[in-house]
């Protein structure tokens, strides 16, 4: 591979813009050589903002799997995670592919056996892992502050905030609603906390409550009843092989003050930590309840705004572009990726069936 590392991005709708083309042109000896998006406007934008001279604009994503890429952006639809990263694997690139992994367990499962016999690297957009407050935690668990972590939540609560652009409320597009859209970043946040990849049973809610009224309160606009195919809100029970407990709470539209994406709270035997203010430490010590509030804030020269460097997308990116170089093992692994799809499909299943999972 020469220094420079080439790359195609499939889909170039709002998480392509707003996230990972903007760090991408961050980044030295990155070119992206072709844009794919089946909205031929879409990907002519993206060339025009983030391309090079020569780079390329496609609809069909097969058109890029036999151009000379190092590695393959996969930005669509969830629908599509699974054929694209497969095909890009088997082409041999090299593949980030956006959150959830996969729709089901099964798709997510083909994907880690492709990336093995490829044997090319496959991580998933989990970028919330890289935000300053999770890496302290991480930290603080592994060196056992917390003790055997046994009850968690998951969180990832709105009041109102309903995506009403692309395809979010499709659920023949997206496979659901705020589960699969943000809870699924709750959860491989606390899984990955607790370093606990062992479900052993799993029960679900969803909840279409507020989703059939029109006209309600939402920042993104208002949203069409008819077009919300998907649920509103999602509930899991999630028992581990260990006897662990974790609650998993994801809304879109919620009448609650408890609010909060990609959060996490663990107990643990030997002490306790939350992602609800900040983080929050807490335990015993010299007789007496304490509260640790580490001061994660990291600000640069002037003082008025955090680096580039602190941003997760950003983060992300460069572990990844290192991992394409040899340099690194990405941080999120794909097997670990596949577990939480697995999670997510049992909490559907065992919603629309009225019955617990059993996945162990």
């Amino acid at each position: 591979m020469t220094d420079t590392v080439h790359v195609g991005v499939i889909g170039c709708g709002n998480i392509a813009m707003g996230k990972h083309l903007p760090a991408l042109a961050e980044i030295p000896g990155v070119a992206v050589d072709v844009f794919c998006d089946v909205v031929a406007e879409r990907a002519e934008a993206a060339r025009q903002r983030f391309g090079h001279a020569t780079s390329g604009v496609v609809a069909d994503y097969r058109a890029i799997l036999d151009r000379p890429l190092d590695a393959v952006y996969v930005l669509t639809p969830n629908r599509w995670h699974a054929e694209m990263t497969i095909a890009a694997l088997r082409a041999g690139k090299h593949v980030l592919c956006e959150k959830p992994m996969a729709i089901t367990g099964q798709d997510a499962d083909a994907m880690v056996a492709a990336a093995e016999e490829a044997q090319r690297i496959l991580t998933i957009g989990y970028q919330n892992r890289w935000r300053p407050e999770a890496q302290y935690l991480k930290r603080v668990a592994e060196e056992g502050a917390l003790g055997r972590i046994y009850f968690a939540k998951a969180l990832a609560v709105r009041r109102r905030g309903v995506p009403i652009y692309g395809v979010f409320l499709s659920e023949a597009e997206q496979g659901g609603g705020p589960l699969i859209d943000i809870g699924t970043h709750a959860l491989d946040l606390t899984l990955w906390l607790m370093n606990n990849y062992q479900p052993k049973m799993v029960v679900g809610t969803t909840f279409r409550a507020l989703a059939e009224r029109s006209g309600e309160v939402n920042p993104w606009g208002v949203w069409d009843p008819q077009q919300y195919t998907v649920e509103d809100a999602a509930f899991g029970y999630i028992q581990m092989t260990d006897g662990a407990l974790i609650w998993l709470e994801s809304s879109w539209a919620l009448n609650t003050l408890e609010v909060g994406e990609a959060q996490a709270v663990l107990c643990g035997t030997q002490g306790g930590a939350d992602m609800r203010q900040g983080v929050r430490i807490n335990g015993t010590a010299h007789g007496a309840l304490v509260t640790q509030i580490p001061d994660l804030a990291v600000k640069h020269a002037q003082y008025t705004d955090v680096p580039l460097e602190t941003r997760p997308g950003l983060t992300e990116a460069k572990s990844f572009l290192r991992a394409v170089r040899g340099e690194a093992v990405p941080l999120v692994e794909p097997w670990q990726a596949a577990v939480v799809t697995r999670v997510l499909e049992a909490i559907y299943t065992s919603a629309r069936t009225g019955q617990p999972v059993w996945l162990a």
